[in-house]
């Protein structure tokens, strides 16, 4: 017996020095999972963890995962904050509401079930569930003089309201499962915040030293899971003509390159940046951004990427449901072509879906996969099913970095 348990021992040592322990991880501009190249379809639902706050609903948690799972969905995004404001999870800074917090470990728990990894993110840009705005308020409710809701990125009292806050979500223990949070494979990687932008300063510098700074903390905290800024995309302003029309303070290239950041994101919204251009205009300018941030991420950060947000809305004048498929299926082309030949691509994540019942909460972006047009489910599939083709044809491959 003592010999069985010792092989056992042993067994597992070397699976987790092979990286097969169920964690992602990083190789060159590869995500890896258990050992080979992981390419993976997935959706956003940033309302889970809401939902899931009253047991009696918890059942469209569940129906949202089988229904992704049923199209082959490897990978949810979804927020871990809601602060102060309607059924927060952080009421005042440090005081956290825990129905809301065991819906979060329902959600993780849910998706451990349907071997979905999860990508939570920490704070949010906008105020709709607090955001920044509601750190900068209580920071000035403190006495601080703050001018700006962009002093949330240089604010000493502020920083360290959102760090308590990385660190009670990271060391939280999952009432479910007791796992903690930062020892839990389920999550894939965590987001410092949910589309940051700082246009006070468009030098970039301020969010710079702030991505540093946080994700820094977050390491020291927890070296197991991957870590991403949650960037849309934009460069700085010595490459802007690459962008949309206007200046956010972040940089793709520079941003990434941060030591802790383990891959680089993309948001994709042709049809809010270039609200007066046509839809074939805003596919043209799709199809240029898909290709430059896939080519940067190979040649310049070096790192793996995830188009983690795109979608169109059904709230767009002269709205079409062919149009929304061509602009999905843009993203997923370029995906499954870099991913094919073995580049920096690793997925895409659609905006957003929703389970039957949940439909109050769509934004125009939203799909219900047992009710939406079945061209828009085919198209998922489709591309889960090649995704899968890829990580087969790959599996127990070890690329040469560069």
């Amino acid at each position: 017996m003592k010999n069985m348990c010792r092989i056992l021992v042993i067994v597992l040592v070397m699976s987790e020095a092979r990286g097969e322990d169920g964690f992602m991880r990083v190789d060159g501009e590869h995500l890896m999972l258990n050992g080979s190249p992981f390419y993976g379809n997935g959706f956003n639902a940033y309302w889970l963890m809401y939902v899931a706050s009253d047991p009696s609903q918890r059942s469209k948690i569940s129906s949202a995962f089988e229904q992704a799972t049923n199209h082959s969905l490897l990978i949810a995004r979804t927020w871990a904050f809601r602060d102060a404001g309607d059924s927060p999870l952080q009421s005042s800074p440090g005081s956290y509401n825990q129905n809301m917090f065991q819906g979060l470990d329902y959600v993780i728990s849910e998706a451990g079930k349907h071997n979905i990894k999860l990508i939570l993110s920490l704070v949010d840009n906008y105020n709709y569930t607090g955001g920044k705005q509601q750190y900068v308020k209580w920071a000035r409710n403190e006495g601080q003089n703050i001018s700006s809701d962009d002093d949330f990125f240089t604010n000493s009292l502020v920083k360290a309201y959102y760090k308590n806050h990385i660190k009670a979500v990271l060391t939280r223990e999952n009432t479910i499962s007791g796992i903690a949070y930062k020892d839990d494979p389920t999550i894939m990687a965590w987001e410092l915040m949910n589309e940051p932008r700082c246009p006070t300063d468009p030098s970039g510098n301020t969010i710079q030293a702030w991505i540093e700074e946080m994700a820094s903390y977050v390491k020291s905290i927890d070296k197991k899971h991957l870590l991403e800024v949650g960037l849309e995309g934009f460069y700085g302003h010595k490459h802007h003509k690459k962008n949309p029309h206007f200046q956010v303070g972040t940089d793709f290239l520079r941003n990434n390159q941060i030591a802790e950041i383990d891959f680089a994101t993309v948001h994709s919204y042709p049809d809010q940046w270039l609200t007066g251009e046509s839809d074939e205009e805003q596919l043209l300018f799709l199809d240029e951004w898909l290709s430059s941030h896939i080519k940067d991420a190979e040649t310049k950060i070096q790192k793996p990427v995830l188009f983690a947000e795109f979608g169109k809305s059904s709230k767009d004048p002269g709205y079409r449901t062919s149009v929304r498929d061509e602009v999905m299926g843009a993203v997923y082309a370029a995906i499954y072509s870099s991913a094919r030949r073995g580049g920096a691509a690793a997925g895409g994540l659609f905006w957003q879906l929703l389970s039957e019942g949940t439909e109050s909460l769509g934004d125009g972006y939203g799909i219900v996969l047992s009710r939406s047009p079945s061209s828009t489910a085919t198209l998922i599939q489709d591309q889960s099913n090649k995704l899968n083709q890829v990580r087969l044809m790959y599996k127990d491959h070890h690329f040469t970095n560069g």
